[in-house]
């Protein structure tokens, strides 16, 4: 049977109204914003003029943006733009055109990680969000979420060197081995588990639940340290909400002189537990506090709590773009929410 003119038209209507995201992305946000700091990707001298040109900037950022919404390797991302009329549709390819490779979209993010661009991007975002009106207001919710890395089998001996900055012994003269080697990772444990990997610590304003700004760390870095960097002077209210590892007394002398107001979880100890007074307060706090989970467990249905790369400056590129896109979505849900 030949299809009919309308049929792929058809086809999209049926999928957006099953809930495919893609149009509603599309439709959100104003991808050639990106495009001024993406240019710098391709600012680098070619060797000749031979061969095909390389593949335009926005459209290989949107191939990063359907690489973490689906949880795809780089491998993947290339099989399912050529078998999905939904991804070609989205980045305005044809079902014949040319499709960028696994190679291509992992030389695409190296370079975003070279020019340390992700940062840039995201605060691009962070303009076209607020300049639509969804600004940070009712206070703002701290918390950090752990990024599981590739588990290292190093021996003990090799982790002592690792945590004191040191190179093993014998890992030089295995440039092969070394490549795959993470030494910026870290161990932890929380709540009686071990982790390896890394933190992405975020603010959220309580308003809009959206991320306002965000530090990536090794696992092994406390909550508490990352705060002066999560801090958002810009919110409307001066609430804050986090739970018990960002509270001590020095803290909350300092964020009272800048002008908080700490709604910070109170810490129990061995030798003094809450009182029944302190626990209803916390239960009070945690209805609040609780919002920021919302933003993990959307992360983690992308597959944000995990990541395949060696090295934090790669983790952080990853990290960072998950954050992005969580953004992303949650934007295009308050424009139509608000329409």
């Amino acid at each position: 049977m030949i299809p009919g003119l309308f049929d792929l038209e058809e086809r999209y209507a049926l999928l957006e109204k099953l809930g495919d995201p893609l149009p509603k992305l599309n439709r959100a946000v104003d991808w050639e914003a990106f495009r001024p700091l993406l240019a710098q990707v391709h600012d680098k001298p070619r060797k000749s003029k031979a061969g095909r040109k390389p593949y335009d900037v926005v459209l290989m950022f949107k191939v990063l943006v359907i690489q973490h919404l689906y949880n795809l390797s780089d491998d993947q991302v290339e099989y399912q733009i050529r078998d999905r009329h939904s991804f070609c549709r989205f980045l305005g390819l044809k079902p014949e055109g040319r499709v960028p490779d696994a190679k291509t979209v992992w030389l695409f993010r190296e370079r975003l990680k070279e020019l340390e661009l992700v940062d840039e991007l995201f605060c691009a975002l962070m303009r076209q969000i607020e300049a639509a009106g969804f600004v940070a207001r009712q206070g703002q919710i701290v918390d950090a979420s752990m990024v599981q890395a590739p588990r290292q089998r190093n021996s003990r001996q090799e982790n002592e060197a690792i945590k004191e900055g040191k190179m093993p012994e014998g890992w030089e003269d295995k440039p092969h081995q070394l490549r795959q080697k993470d030494r910026d990772a870290r161990w932890t444990k929380k709540h009686n588990k071990t982790f390896y990997g890394y933190k992405n610590h975020i603010s959220i304003d309580c308003k809009h639940k959206l991320i306002r700004h965000f530090e990536v760390s090794d696992a092994s870095v406390h909550d508490g340290q990352m705060l002066d960097f999560l801090l958002d002077d810009t919110n409307t209210s001066a609430d804050l909400w986090g739970d018990a590892a960002y509270r001590s007394k020095d803290r909350e002398r300092l964020l009272a002189a800048q002008g908080y107001r700490s709604h910070i979880h109170t810490k129990g100890q061995v030798n003094r537990p809450l009182n029944e007074r302190q626990k209803v307060a916390n239960r009070r706090r945690s209805k609040i506090r609780a919002r920021v989970e919302h933003v993990f467990a959307s992360q983690a249905a992308m597959g944000g709590q995990l990541v395949r790369t060696i090295g934090l400056a790669r983790a952080r590129v990853k990290i960072v773009l998950n954050n992005m896109l969580y953004n992303l979505k949650r934007f295009a849900y308050l424009q139509g929410a608000t329409a």
